[in-house]
């Protein structure tokens, strides 16, 4: 069965050590069996005592991230991708310290809207870059995986088509995908089909709402996807994002187009998630029952 985990922004913007203890303690106590950590850059926390607070509390650890512009592995200016193949060396490491399990988001690209298509050579330089990641995160015991984002955050991989062809391109089965369902109710004409598309190339699943809200509120058919997940036999790691205005930071409420309070208290809404996920994987495995039947 997949751990169920929730992204640390839920309870805090994430720039202290007080505020991502905390967010471990509350993730635990709201039953929660992992949390999605933001890049933590070594030289600002005590990797070694969140690694030790999440093992008390058996949470399992993700970490993702986006490249900035000054970092961007798909650019075609050298300086920039070996900045960001540095930068994606510093967070395998880091996710190793903190004791994680894997590295997600958008590390192929900067994490903006681009103003251009994307290069061959680019892209091609950003596989190159991902796959030494890969070798490096294998030595370091760290899953790598890619989310596929919307087209105003990435111009590389908005749909599990895209995806797989990049993986081909990087050339590793040990990198995988990383779905979510606030992007794909952007891009993918029938997200469950996606799901079924990426099989067991898909590494790491984003639950989320359509108005990055509470689960339900919106227009994603939660149900079709927790079908698909069941027959693709998804059993890794899924996650509840959601952010809100009263909680992340300035640069990522830029990054995300944050501009409003989507909800204010962070308890109820950690309470109301894992209870709308349960459901969910409860009657999928209930329709997965009853239609098995002669």
């Amino acid at each position: 069965m997949a751990r169920l985990g929730i992204h640390s922004f839920v309870w805090t913007g994430g720039t202290t050590q007080e505020g991502l203890e905390m967010a471990m303690d509350r993730s635990a106590e709201a039953g929660f069996k992992a949390i999605e950590l933001a890049y933590l850059r070594p030289e600002k926390f005590d990797l070694s005592a969140l690694a030790k607070r999440a093992q008390a509390l058996d949470l399992g650890i993700t970490v993702t991230m986006g490249l900035p512009v000054s970092a961007d592995i798909s650019s075609t200016d050298r300086d920039k991708v070996a900045a960001g193949e540095a930068l994606l060396a510093s967070a395998v490491a880091a996710v190793r310290d903190i004791g994680g399990v894997r590295l997600g988001g958008i590390l192929y690209s900067a994490h903006t809207k681009y103003n251009a298509l994307p290069s061959a050579d680019g892209r091609k330089t950003s596989a190159e870059v991902i796959a030494k990641t890969a070798e490096k995160a294998k030595a370091a015991g760290v899953e790598i995986v890619l989310e596929v984002v919307n087209r105003f955050e990435t111009n590389l991989l908005n749909t599990t088509a895209q995806g797989l062809e990049y993986l081909d391109l990087v050339g590793r089965d040990d990198v995988r995908l990383h779905l979510d369902t606030f992007h794909m109710n952007i891009e993918e004409a029938n997200p469950a089909a996606a799901i079924r598309l990426a099989g067991d190339r898909l590494g790491y699943f984003h639950i989320g709402e359509s108005n990055r809200g509470y689960l339900g509120d919106g227009v994603i058919d939660f149900a079709a996807q927790f079908d698909a997940l069941l027959d693709i036999g998804y059993a890794r790691d899924m996650t509840f994002e959601s952010f809100s205005g009263a909680v992340v930071d300035e640069s990522l409420s830029l990054a995300c187009a944050i501009w409003r309070d989507t909800w204010t208290d962070s308890v109820p809404l950690a309470a109301h998630a894992k209870a709308f996920i349960d459901l969910k994987r409860t009657e999928a495995l209930r329709r997965r029952q009853t239609n098995a039947r002669p």
